[in-house]
């Protein structure tokens, strides 16, 4: 029988709720994704300060989670539209990386394919970051729509995670996005989130959650 840790389905929620509302409410969902990405990075930050800390391991990582999880969350809501703009450019140098880059360097190999993928890496940083500073509830919209397909399809997890800090290497953290799966919740999210925005149901939704109005993302008109 199949079955799920409550902590591995409450990401998936909150991979779900970042898909399909995410920009809705852009102080919730920077927030919620500045906490998912402080606590990721604490995760996989902890076993290399076990032999720093006499600290016994299982305590160690709830401790690194819970404060990467405060700090990211804390730094995401004191500076929305800096994390609008830094979420964007992570997600465009993912894309620049394993999406544009593979058909721009094509059958490159050694150094010549490697500097042209962390050009196509660059390039993809520096439009996602333009796209977050120029077009905040766009790159809001997307962003929030690929991180939580991410989360909610499993496509990131605490392994990947935990692999990530014992290799030291993002490696672990990268997945397929022309996954089906992950496409199909991607596609849906975004399509999702901006028709919230096309008819009018934001407002009726940030009406009903503190704080929300005045952090709403808004429009890139």
């Amino acid at each position: 029988m199949f079955e799920i840790a409550p902590v591995d389905a409450a990401l998936v929620v909150a991979g779900l709720l970042l898909a399909f509302v995410g920009a809705a409410v852009s102080v919730y969902a920077v927030t919620l994704t500045g906490l998912l990405v402080g606590a990721g990075a604490g995760y996989a930050l902890a076993p290399t300060l076990t032999g720093f800390l006499a600290v016994e391991g299982a305590v160690l990582s709830a401790v690194a989670v819970l404060g990467g999880a405060a700090v990211g969350a804390f730094v995401a809501y004191s500076g929305l539209s800096f994390a609008v703009l830094g979420i964007g450019a992570v997600v465009g140098g993912f894309l620049g990386r394993f999406v544009a880059g593979p058909l721009y360097a094509g059958g490159a190999g050694g150094l010549e394919g490697t500097l042209l993928l962390a050009g196509a890496t660059l390039a993809g940083v520096a439009v996602g970051a333009v796209f977050g500073f120029v077009l905040t509830r766009s790159t809001l919209v997307v962003s929030t729509a690929f991180i939580g397909a991410a989360f909610a399809t499993r496509s990131l997890t605490r392994a990947e995670f935990a692999a990530a800090g014992s290799e030291l290497a993002l490696d672990p953290l990268l997945f397929d996005p022309v996954a089906p799966a992950f496409l199909g919740v991607f596609a849906l999210g975004v399509l999702s989130q901006f028709g919230l925005f096309k008819f009018g149901y934001v407002t009726k939704l940030v009406a009903l959650m503190p704080g929300a109005r005045r952090w709403t993302a808004s429009d890139d008109d």
